[in-house]
């Protein structure tokens, strides 16, 4: 038996009345899903556990079967694993977002958060504006790392976890009272917006159309994480696809292989198919139980706030991802069971995370099961299927357990 995680990032959502009261897995054209759910047990999973922060760190380890409360230590400390910056123990990791903060004239404080990505900036021209700023705020204490599109790392040696604001929930407000309250992170983020906001690669991008990425913005303290092994934990040989360093740092930390798929960038223009096909390679010619592929476009959609780009990226998951991973296990012969999922939901309503339940479906090729269902929230709850601590939803996938 072969094992498959598909994840929606941030695909569940909340009923629109530009839907007519639908949700955008409602709208979505899904006929892979649909024809997969008639033969699958359908439900709820709660991923964030009560008094955690919902975000894809805690969501994506209870989907791992990793207990949040056990084994989180934060959310950069995961991505430093990615990006293979060895961490003491002493040393504090924080995320270091590139965003656009609104350029008009007035105190710092008082400026708007436009975009926490930066209109998904290309790593490329990220790392040469991070090179600008490290090149002035880079000494034995603070320490910079390049990690991907707009998402990047700051080591605090000796430093302390810090209460930080996550950008994408501030999206449209003044800044002021979400800086942080430690006077150097301050002064670091104020002067990397004098850096950048009249660096040439960000006039060129304001030339362009685009959302300059004037601002560093630092979030997700965290320390060294311990990570058990994923295979001595569950006795499955597994892989990684994602285009992201937070989940390339917990198969990192859990032992697992990273598969790099060329063009995978967490956009809405990834490369579906190379995830896709990377997952069916890795199950029938390279000796792995368990794929984990991730797909990060319905979350940043959601960030976004727009709906039809939310509904394309359902789209893209059902024909691009899902389909070619079934046909191709079909193909091959094997006998294979296969989790759809969001970690958690990132409602177009409020542009960022929230703690409720999320759908999931199990799908077992060697099973007749037979439903009238269809994969979305509303009908995951009538099922009355709940698995009320999310951890627990790898025990439904590998051991076959039902609610």
């Amino acid at each position: 038996m072969k094992y498959v995680v598909i994840l929606g990032d941030g695909m569940a959502d909340e009923p629109l009345a530009e839907l007519n009261g639908r949700t955008p897995l409602e709208v979505a054209e899904t006929p892979v899903l649909d024809e997969l759910s008639k033969k699958s047990e359908l439900g709820l999973s709660h991923t964030i556990p009560e008094g955690m922060k919902p975000g894809s760190d805690t969501a994506n380890l209870a989907v791992l079967g990793y207990n949040p409360k056990d084994y989180y230590t934060g959310r950069s400390p995961l991505e430093a694993l990615s990006i293979g910056v060895p961490m003491k123990d002493t040393d504090i990791a924080l995320r270091t977002n590139i965003v656009t903060l609104s350029d008009d004239d007035v105190p710092f404080e008082e400026k708007t958060i436009l975009d926490h990505s930066s209109g998904e900036i290309s790593t490329e021209d990220a790392a040469i504006l991070l090179k600008a700023v490290k090149e002035e705020l880079q000494n034995e204490t603070y320490q910079f790392y390049v990690g991907t599109s707009y998402r990047h790392l700051l080591i605090w040696d000796q430093g302390q976890v810090v209460d930080l604001a996550q950008p994408h929930d501030h999206l449209g407000q003044k800044i002021g009272p979400f800086l942080p309250e430690d006077p150097t992170l301050r002064k670091m983020m104020i002067r990397s917006y004098e850096i950048l906001k009249n660096h040439p690669l960000n006039q060129a991008r304001i030339a362009a159309g685009k959302n300059p990425a004037n601002c560093f913005w630092f979030w997700g303290a965290g320390t060294k994480p311990i990570l058990s092994s994923f295979e001595e934990k569950t006795g499955k040989k597994g892989v990684m696809i994602s285009a992201v360093d937070l989940l390339k740092g917990i198969a990192v930390g859990a032992g697992m292989k990273n598969i790099i798929v060329e063009g995978a960038d967490g956009t809405l223009n990834t490369n579906y198919e190379g995830k896709a096909q990377a997952a069916v390679d890795a199950l029938t010619k390279d000796g792995y139980d368990f794929a984990y592929v991730h797909v990060e476009a319905p979350d940043e959609m959601g960030h976004q706030g727009s709906i039809p780009r939310k509904v394309k990226s359902i789209e893209y998951l059902d024909q691009r991802v899902i389909r070619l991973v079934k046909e191709g296990l079909d193909a091959a012969g094997v006998d294979f069971r296969m989790l759809v999922m969001p970690d958690h939901p990132t409602p177009i309503c409020v542009r960022t995370h929230t703690s409720d339940p999320v759908p999931y479906l199990i799908y077992d090729s060697t099973k007749p099961e037979s439903h009238s269902w269809n994969y979305n929230e509303k009908e995951a709850k009538a099922s009355g299927n709940y698995i009320a601590e999310g951890y627990r939803t790898m025990d439904h996938l590998l051991g076959g357990k039902t609610c």
